[in-house]
């Protein structure tokens, strides 16, 4: 089989715990053919949607882990499978790439995730849809409902809604101290809607990231620790990841939600949990593939 792997420039990737990287490595052992391209790649020519695309190997060495070959300009249509790995941000050109990636699907190729599931798949705002498994939530511009969210639940988080890696995230106290200043800041004075939610003092024994593969539930989880005073657990903000069993309250989730997104095309799913509650459902490029696999024996890219 031909795989296209769409994806960030092979330098940026952390060669020890690339989840992209591990999927390279098992397709490769099962003697597939690798193909690369970064999403500027991607191109509409001629009647076809396009990428100017290398073969890629990957070489045992950590210094020097991938030679690539001579481009070359192949229709998407012609591979086994696309992989659209690009990182977030979700920003103008990440959207065009999945219109690109639509039409492509128009004309027989085989993309994962499904384009047009991803793009109307917020990996915040999605969890609205389950209202009874997330926490206390606010989704607005409005300052004075920040302040009455705040007036109920008096431990907050407020968070912009097309960050990535616990970026922008801020946590507000019961003494109110410096909310209207986060809310002007980060919404830049009502122009950006953020999301509030109440702070879960959980946090402490980690967020969870749990993985969907094909409609099916990773039966371990890697639970990301925030570290000394920090609130966040993303992996990029410094947290501890902690590879553990589903407990029977994030297998219910899990189990809950794998087939309605599996049936959506979504095909690799990654949903954050704290405390049995859901925080975010990951669909553009979810993670900790590696961590998973090394602490628990449980190979996810094999999954």
């Amino acid at each position: 089989m031909n795989l296209l792997f769409i994806a960030d420039p092979l330098e940026s990737f952390k060669v020890h715990k690339d989840s992209t990287l591990a999927m390279m490595r098992v397709a490769q052992e099962a003697e597939h053919h690798l193909w690369f391209c970064e999403s500027r790649h991607i191109l509409w020519k001629g009647d076809l949607v396009v990428a100017d695309c290398q073969p890629l190997s990957i070489k045992s060495s950590l210094s020097v882990w991938f030679e690539l070959g001579e481009q070359q300009s192949r229709a998407l249509n012609v591979f086994s499978a696309v992989q659209m790995r690009t990182d977030p941000p979700f920003d103008i050109e990440y959207l065009n790439t999945t219109w690109l990636l639509s039409a492509a699907k128009r004309q027989g190729a085989r993309v994962f995730n499904d384009p047009t599931a991803v793009r109307d798949h917020s990996e915040k705002l999605s969890i609205t849809e389950f209202p009874e498994l997330i926490p206390p939530t606010l989704v607005t511009r409005e300052l004075s409902a920040v302040e009455e969210f705040h007036k109920v639940h008096s431990d907050i988080v407020i968070k912009p809604l097309d960050a990535m890696g616990g970026m922008g995230v801020f946590r507000v106290g019961p003494d109110g101290l410096n909310l209207a200043s986060i809310v002007e800041t980060l919404g830049e004075n009502g122009a950006r809607t953020l999301m509030v939610q109440r702070f879960l003092p959980e946090i402490a024994q980690g967020d969870k990231r749990v993985l969907l593969i094909r409609g099916q539930v990773v039966p371990f989880a890697l639970a990301r620790i925030p570290q000394g005073k920090e609130i966040r657990g993303d992996l990029a903000a410094g947290g501890k990841g902690v590879a553990m069993p589903l407990t029977a309250d994030e297998k219910r989730i899990a189990e809950k939600l794998a087939p309605i997104l599996n049936e959506r095309g979504l095909f690799l799913v990654g949903l954050d949990l704290i405390s049995g509650y859901l925080t975010e459902i990951n669909v553009t490029s979810p993670t900790c593939f590696v961590e998973i696999s090394e602490q628990s024996q449980f190979n996810v890219s094999q999954f």
